[in-house]
């Protein structure tokens, strides 16, 4: 295994724990609101506002691990069934519209985050610094156009492959086949 395979790895799987820590992150607070609110009638104040911070973070870094796996919803109909060198020039095409997004809402993300940091914008309730609330999205952005171009011979092959059959392929591995 290579050094760059390695490294791939690890920072694939720091952001899967990042992910996860959010979303459980995101659950005890919605319980501890719950409780607070309901228990004892005094609602944690910034729960909400942190969820929602927690909620962006979890779907752009989330989409950085989509991205990586080449799990994106994609309109896959016609490229699936032209010839070889057609079905790659579509696929190239495809990646790189993908990328150019990518390279703009990184540039837009950070001028959002630059100009939240120099003003110190802080969140209503919680208080927190709105550049970090707003990272996620830089990140996410960011993960995605480095996964799609480090991984740009596979999508351009299209080795992760049409996005039916992955759909069949998973509903026939939970529930067996239908007959």
């Amino acid at each position: 295994m290579s050094t760059l395979s390695r490294v791939e790895e690890i920072l694939i799987a720091v952001v899967r724990v990042i992910v996860g820590a959010a979303i459980f992150v995101s659950i005890a607070i919605n319980f501890a609101n719950i409780a607070g609110r309901y228990l004892l009638s005094e609602p944690v104040i910034w729960a909400e506002e942190i969820l929602s911070y927690l909620m962006v973070w979890s779907v752009f870094l989330g989409a950085v691990l989509v991205t990586w796996e080449g799990r994106h919803i994609k309109m896959d109909l016609i490229s699936a069934r032209l010839p070889s060198p057609a079905s790659e020039i579509l696929n190239a095409i495809t990646v790189a519209v993908f990328a150019a997004v990518c390279g703009f809402m990184v540039f837009q993300s950070w001028t959002v985050v630059s100009m939240a940091r120099e003003i110190d914008q802080r969140s209503v309730a919680a208080e927190i610094p709105m550049a970090l609330a707003h990272a996620g999205v830089l990140l996410g952005f960011t993960g995605m156009l480095v996964a799609v171009l480090l991984r740009l011979p596979q999508y351009v092959r299209n080795v992760f492959g049409s996005e039916t059959a992955a759909v069949q392929k998973q509903v026939t591995d939970t529930f067996g086949t239908f007959e």
